[in-house]
């Protein structure tokens, strides 16, 4: 299995419970492995045979601007979805993280897997 990795991607967002929290944008840092084969990419040195880590990183910025959540949970979950849909991406393992949330950590967060993990070969 050949992972794509995008790590620490910052992306500004409206997301909270709190009557507060939606008045304002917060940050979230996201990290990202998305399953593909890379050997065609590879083979031929042609982006275009590869998941492109630039025009998915994009997309999760628009994703971040255009909605807004509650919870980090439906944020994970619809961005999940939606990077799935549009990169056909068959398994993607994506952690959305809210620094300062609480006091006491650097960040909180979710974890989620979604797909199918692929063969190892």
């Amino acid at each position: 299995m050949d992972l794509v990795l995008i790590e620490s991607l910052g992306v500004d967002t409206v997301i909270g419970v709190y009557d507060w929290e939606r008045t304002i944008t917060q940050r979230l840092l996201l990290d990202l492995e998305l399953a593909t084969d890379i050997r065609p990419a590879a083979r031929d040195d042609d982006i275009a045979l590869t998941l492109d880590y630039a025009a998915i990183s994009e997309r999760i910025e628009a994703f971040a601007g255009e909605h807004d959540f509650a919870l980090v949970e439906t944020f994970a979950e619809r961005l999940a979805t939606t990077l799935r849909q549009e990169f056909a991406i068959g398994w993607l393992r994506l952690t959305v993280r809210k620094p300062g949330a609480v006091a006491a950590a650097e960040a909180v967060g979710v974890r989620i897997e979604r797909g199918s993990p692929p063969e190892v070969s």
